[in-house]
């Protein structure tokens, strides 16, 4: 069985994401999600919300499997059996810090090996921090993310302009 991890803040994740997971777990017999704690990242959604959306989007996926983890990636990998690390990339300054990150992890696992997907080209532009930042304002992000996200981050910002509302009163 083979076994690869795409991992990922999520934070949250994208249809950019959706692709590149929906893509590459058709080559590999188990595929897991790895969402990763990365609290140094501040991220919006706690870990236990990034895991929920992962496993909603990728849902109908037969062999997605979502795990959080809070280790090296090559541990985590590691733990799991995985022997390959599928990364995705929009551009030349995503592959240029992946590059970098994959001859680490080879060097720490010499059977771990990293794959690279390019996006598909709809979702270049698409990047977690800039549905976070329209979201904000309160601008569509209809098409950038699932459906399940789109109604989980309209409800966030709702909730968080709702409280900052009744502070100000």
């Amino acid at each position: 069985m083979i076994v690869a991890i795409c991992p990922g803040t999520f934070d949250p994740i994208t249809n950019g994401h959706l692709d590149v997971i929906k893509r590459a777990s058709r080559h590999f017999d188990r595929f897991i999600v790895g969402v990763a704690a990365r609290a140094d990242k501040l991220p919006l959604f706690d870990l236990q919300e990034r895991v929920h959306m992962v496993k909603t989007a990728t849902d109908c996926l037969p062999n997605v499997d979502v795990e959080s983890f809070d280790t090296l990636l090559v541990e985590f990998a590691k733990s799991v059996g995985a022997t390959a690390i599928v990364k995705g990339l929009r551009a030349i300054s995503d592959f240029e810090y992946e590059f970098q990150m994959a001859q680490i992890n080879q060097a720490m696992g010499e059977e771990i090996e990293t794959f690279f997907m390019m996006a598909s080209a709809e979702y270049t532009f698409v990047s977690s921090s800039a549905v976070r930042e329209v979201a904000s304002y309160g601008g569509s992000i209809r098409g950038l993310v699932p459906v399940e996200i789109e109604r989980e981050l309209a409800d966030m910002f709702n909730r968080k302009f709702s409280s900052l509302e009744k502070g100000a009163v």
